[in-house]
């Protein structure tokens, strides 16, 4: 019996590929990108909100960020000094570096980036007040899949 060489090897592939996923658990950085998600980070960080992926803001602001935990946004956040080293280099290893994030925005936070706002501009003032939404970081109101890295704006509901 034969086979088609694309039928063989694209089977190897998926079966390499499935075999990954089971055994490294990955999430989309919002630009398509897969960044292997450190357990430990998903833990501490999706206990309040969700884990924003390191490559929405460049590694400065995420060392500003993991150097000021007691007063983190209005909240004590803070966690042992071997737990903030190890996210804070997980952090940083993977922190953007590409063009949009280059820039550090004001109070490092990821909804004052310049590409944050460009992206999301069309949105009204009354729609980050609407009580299913509430902010601009609760990127779940309106991206479903945003515990996932899925910020695809095909996806987008706006609650009402």
């Amino acid at each position: 019996m034969s086979f088609p060489m694309r039928s063989i090897f694209g089977r190897l592939a998926f079966g390499v590929m499935a075999a990954s996923a089971i055994s490294q658990p990955a999430m989309a950085d919002g630009y398509g990108r897969r960044v292997t998600w450190l357990p430990k980070y998903q833990q501490e960080c999706a206990a309040c909100h969700i884990a924003y992926s390191p490559t929405l803001m460049p590694a400065a602001s995420w060392r500003r960020i993991m150097s000021n935990l007691p007063n983190h946004f209005g909240t004590d956040a803070s966690l042992d000094p071997a737990t903030v080293k190890e996210l804070a280099g997980w952090i940083s290893s993977h922190a953007g570096t590409y063009k949009r994030v280059s820039e550090e925005p004001p109070q490092d936070r990821i909804t004052r980036t310049a590409w944050f706002i460009r992206k999301h501009d069309e949105v009204s003032a009354a729609s980050w007040k609407l009580p299913a939404v509430k902010s601009a970081s609760n990127c779940s109101a309106c991206h479903a899949a945003a515990e996932k890295g899925d910020f695809n704006e095909h996806n987008v509901r706006i609650p009402r």
